[in-house]
C-alpha cells in the first residue's frame, strides 16, 4: 500500500500516502502533536515522548508511516513499528484540530493495522494519554482492548487490538 484514496465520510478528496518519518509531508504531523503533547501533557513529558522512536524504526522490513492528505495538506497520519515478531506497535498517530470529527483518524487507524498485517504482525499495541479522551474512545470504539502499561510515570492507557484476518477472509 503506497498511495490511494480513501473514503470519507464528508466526501473530502484526501490520499493516505506511506512515506518515511523524514519525509516533508511528515512535519506539520510531528510539530502539531508535539505541539498537542505539551498543551496536554506539559512540555517535559511532550518533549520526551517525541524524542523516543528512532526514525528507521518505521521503515521496511518493520515499520512503516503512513500521512493523510487533504488538497496536498497533511491532515492525519501515524506509524507502526515492531515490538516483536507478532507485534507491531501505533506510534505518532495525530490528527490536525482543524480536520477532527471527519473520520481521518478511523482511515489511518486502518490503514496502519492493514500496514501491521502487511508486515506480519499477528497483534497491535499503542499507548495514549489520560487527557486524550477522544483516542480512548477511539481505540475502545474500534475493538481495542486495555491492558496493562509498564514503566508509566504519566498515566498512560494502553491497549490492544487483533490483526489475524477474519476466518472467512480466505
Amino acid at each position: 500500500m503506497t498511495a490511494g484514496s480513501v473514503p470519507d465520510p464528508q466526501q473530502e478528496p484526501v490520499e493516505l500516502r506511506r512515506v518515511r518519518l523524514t519525509d516533508p509531508l511528515v512535519e506539520p504531523l510531528l510539530l502539531g502533536l508535539a505541539e498537542e503533547y505539551g498543551r496536554r501533557y506539559g512540555t517535559s513529558i511532550g518533549a520526551g515522548e517525541m524524542a523516543t522512536t528512532p526514525a528507521h524504526q518505521f521503515e521496511d522490513p518493520d515499520g512503516a508511516f503512513l500521512v493523510l492528505l487533504h488538497d496536498g495538506r497533511t491532515v492525519a497520519g501515524g506509524g507502526v513499528r515492531r515490538l516483536s515478531s507478532t507485534t507491531c506497535e501505533v506510534k505518532r498517530m495525530w490528527t490536525a484540530p482543524d480536520s477532527r470529527r471527519r473520520g481521518h483518524a478511523t482511515a489511518v487507524l486502518r490503514a496502519l493495522e492493514e500496514a501491521g498485517r502487511d508486515l506480519g504482525y499477528r497483534r497491535i499495541r499503542l499507548v495514549t494519554g489520560p487527557a486524550q479522551p477522544e483516542a480512548i474512545a477511539l481505540y475502545a470504539g474500534h475493538g481495542y482492548a486495555r491492558i496493562p502499561v509498564l514503566d508509566s510515570d504519566w498515566g498512560a492507557l494502553a491497549f490492544e487490538g487483533d490483526l489475524e484476518p477474519p476466518a472467512d477472509a480466505g
